[in-house]
């Protein structure tokens, strides 16, 4: 809804009030209904910050309370849907027994939203727009493709097969971060500890030498002195800081912009998006050109699986080259996301007319090169890792040795 200012005239006197409208045609229709006088003028204004500060209450609290939808349920959804439609029963019915038989109360309310959306005259992919958040981009790709070649029992029996491998690629994910994270808890826990309750005994010593103190242990003293005087402050930041950038992730266009372009650059976790969002992408694509799909329409089918802003404008430049006549191959080499050999086998493909082939090679190359970082995630981190640990260590050490180390030399002069 936006905000619109009406100026109007009444017994004499210039009044003004805000209208809430969808465009402003809807706003001088409501303004002459609502309003007594003659209507002067009506113009779009920013929302009043009362209204402001309620919807950014809303979306806040909807995000930190909103129910997701566990992946192997929507993965058996997937399956059941197939095989009924598989087996002649219609889309509908098939979708109101899915609803009837999942035990995820949330896609349990969303079928049933789109068994009325489907009684309504909707198609599927159109009542599943509605909850594409909750669903994911690449079922309502996969949903559209079954629409789109009329062969619904195959798309979603993909889709299925596409969904088991992200979550198992999340849990392989999940399983190789599970020692480094629990090093790092378990070191964090010990400074903390350190800082709270043995770094205070020494900071009285160091105070009665009245002395200039190394580096390190001002450095060392000054993260004791923040922890046990605003440690709860520090952590409110902390889950704040997290809490506010998911809310700007989602409601703000150009942070998200941003956000993307960066994290695409971090150690590891930049390749680990890259692989897999390009091999998501490239996966649906093979499968749209492999049921014959124009390239134009499968291209913008398969940007729906994008969830990166910054790879989603590079690869929707692609579309804009090709149907400007320019080839597929040419296209993907002005984006700079495909090394030399993978555009030779997409241009080899072209020219042979086995595209669909040559693309479900580059498909498992990309899928490749994500299992490797995934199944070798610890090697990569151990480095890092070992110097986090270095590091606390050797800080501990010399903050607190080094003036001790001089009250030796003082004693002995």
């Amino acid at each position: 809804m936006k905000y619109f200012e009406v100026n109007y005239l009444f017994k004499g006197q210039k009044s003004k009030t805000i209208v809430k409208s969808p465009n402003k045609h809807d706003a001088i229709a409501i303004a002459k209904i609502k309003l007594p006088g003659v209507i002067l003028n009506v113009k779009e204004i920013s929302a009043p910050l009362e209204d402001q500060l309620s919807t950014f209450k809303n979306q806040l609290l909807g995000s930190l309370t909103k129910k997701k939808i566990k992946m192997p349920s929507l993965i058996a959804a997937m399956r059941q849907l197939s095989v009924m439609t598989d087996a002649g029963i219609s889309i509908h019915d098939s979708v109101k027994e899915v609803a009837s038989a999942t035990v995820d109360k949330t896609l349990q309310e969303i079928f049933n939203s789109v068994n009325d959306d489907l009684n309504s005259g909707h198609s599927l992919t159109q009542a599943m727009m509605a909850y594409r958040n909750e669903l994911g981009d690449v079922t309502i790709a996969m949903i559209e493709l079954g629409e789109s070649t009329g062969n619904m029992a195959e798309s979603l029996e993909k889709l299925s097969e596409i969904l088991e491998e992200i979550e198992e690629n999340r849990q392989k994910f999940k399983k190789a971060l599970r020692y480094p994270i629990t090093v790092v808890i378990a070191i964090s826990i010990a400074f903390s500890i350190l800082m709270i309750y043995v770094v205070p005994k020494f900071k009285d010593i160091f105070l009665k030498l009245k002395a200039e103190l190394p580096l390190p242990t001002k450095i060392l003293l000054f993260m004791e002195n923040l922890i046990n005087n605003y440690g709860i402050y520090l952590l409110i930041v902390i889950v704040g800081t997290i809490i506010f950038v998911k809310y700007m992730l989602r409601n703000n266009e150009n942070f998200k912009k941003g956000f993307d372009q960066y994290i695409l650059k971090v150690y590891l976790i930049g390749d680990i998006i890259f692989y897999a969002t390009l091999s998501r992408f490239t996966l649906v694509f093979t499968e749209l050109i492999r049921a014959g799909i124009p390239i134009a329409d499968a291209l913008d089918t398969a940007l729906l699986t994008l969830d990166n802003t910054y790879l989603k404008r590079k690869l929707s430049a692609v579309k804009i080259s090709v149907q400007r006549g320019i080839s597929l191959t040419e296209s993907f080499r002005d984006t700079g996301l495909f090394e030399g050999m993978l555009i030779q086998m997409i241009q080899a493909g072209e020219h042979s007319g086995t595209l669909d082939k040559m693309l479900e090679k580059v498909t498992n190359y990309f899928k490749s090169r994500f299992n490797d970082i995934i199944d070798n995630i610890a090697s990569y981190i151990e480095p890092i890792l070992l110097g986090f640990i270095a590091a606390m260590v050797l800080l501990m050490a010399l903050g607190i040795f080094m003036p001790m180390w001089d009250m030796a030399k003082a004693v002995k002069t």
